[in-house]
């Protein structure tokens, strides 16, 4: 190698600036390294909507069994299976010709009753006046009272009977309780049925407005109650919004909104449920359907956003950001952002501990810096998509 050395002396003589290129005790005035430049964003701290994503399934809003009230052979089944029935439709006849000749019978005994009333009234009268006359002793004027009320009685009686007969005729007639879609039927015309039997003839559920059951841990709870004590989570005015995630992932066009809360807390899996109410009018949600819904509670005040790209997880899992510090000195930090947010700004992650207004985000170069290395910041803009627009892109 001696040899080579008269060579490259005479070539740093012709050309010193490319030598002194190479001498890396000469790249920089002063003999230090020259400051790697990166791209940084200032983060000012801004109220963001929370919201929380929790999973559920789909419940009728209501349900309605049909049973017979009454005995009798089927004559007809009207309703199609599966289809969208209103309250009041027919479903199910029953044989009504014995409960109509029962009506017929309760309305001649009702005739029967009502013609005994007026003789025994008469009789009444005429004892009053033949008691003043003495014609009739007063046992015999109390018998013909007793008699007539009898007689009222007996008409009442007949009264509720025929009641009772027009209620069982009426009973012939199955129909929907309330408005909602029919299941399949489980019996057929020319079957037995009997007056409230174990089984269902069929099940009509209401899916407009449909119910979603969602489950929370107390833990959330508890962490979400101790935001809006503190003040960061300012709550909404109006219901809490919610919208909703079909099982292959497409967006629910209708919003819904939360209806209750559970009172209580389960023993067994520490969470409790939250019903949420979604309007359903082209019946797309069927009950027993899984699904993921976006609650919005309020907003979150006096946070700080920071780009996807400039977010990192350490090797315990921990999100962690590079700043420019004191000096222009590169600080790693480990931050709480493990919630995201999406807006028309771009995707980011929300932070608030060890993060203060005006402090300068590395959100370009972080492949050539390092823990503590002197760098020079540029201020940059990313677009939507987290890519650089203004400024020094070092990464590409």
């Amino acid at each position: 190698m001696k040899p080579l050395r008269p060579i490259l002396y005479a070539l740093c003589a012709l050309m010193p600036l490319a030598c002194d290129r190479l001498d890396p005790d000469k790249a920089a005035p002063g003999g230090g390294a020259a400051a790697v430049e990166v791209g940084v964003i200032t983060l000012q701290p801004e109220a963001v909507p929370m919201t929380v994503s929790l999973p559920g399934r789909t419940v009728a809003s209501a349900v309605a069994e049909i049973r017979p009230q009454v005995e009798g052979i089927i004559q007809q089944r009207v309703f199609a299976e599966g289809s969208a029935v209103r309250a009041g439709d027919l479903l199910y006849q029953i044989d009504p010709k014995s409960y109509r000749a029962a009506l017929d019978s309760a309305n001649a005994a009702l005739a029967k009753a009502e013609a005994s009333v007026p003789s025994a009234q008469m009789l009444v009268e005429r004892y009053k006046a033949l008691l003043d006359a003495r014609g009739v002793s007063k046992q015999e004027l109390d018998e013909a009272r007793a008699a007539l009320l009898q007689a009222q009685a007996d008409v009442a009686a007949a009264k509720a009977s025929v009641e009772t007969a027009r209620i069982n005729l009426a009973y012939t007639r199955v129909t929907a309780p309330i408005a909602g879609r029919i299941g399949n039927s489980s019996v057929t015309q020319g079957a037995l049925v009997t007056a409230n039997q174990d089984t269902a003839l069929a099940t009509i559920r209401q899916t407009d407005p449909i119910y979603i059951d969602l489950t929370e841990s107390s833990t959330n709870m508890l962490r979400i109650r101790g935001m809006i004590e503190s003040g960061r989570l300012q709550l909404s005015a109006r219901p809490h919004a919610a919208r909703l995630q079909l099982e292959n992932g497409s967006e629910y066009a209708h919003a819904g909104e939360i209806s209750s809360f559970d009172n209580t807390v389960s023993q067994t899996t520490d969470t409790f449920t939250i019903r949420a109410t979604f309007p359903n009018p082209d019946g797309l949600l069927l009950p027993g359907m899984y699904v993921r819904v976006t609650i919005d509670l309020g907003s979150d005040t006096d946070v700080f956003l920071l780009p996807q790209r400039a977010v990192s997880r350490n090797a315990k899992g921990q999100a962690s950001a590079m700043f420019v510090g004191a000096g222009d000195a590169v600080e790693t930090r480990v931050l709480d952002a493990d919630s995201a947010l999406r807006n028309e700004r771009g995707t980011f992650w929300v932070a608030r501990d060890e993060i203060r207004a005006g402090d300068r985000l590395i959100v370009d170069g972080l492949q050539k810096v390092r823990n503590g290395q002197a760098v020079k910041p540029l201020p940059v803009t990313l677009d939507a998509d987290g890519v650089v627009v203004t400024g020094q892109d070092a990464d590409r």
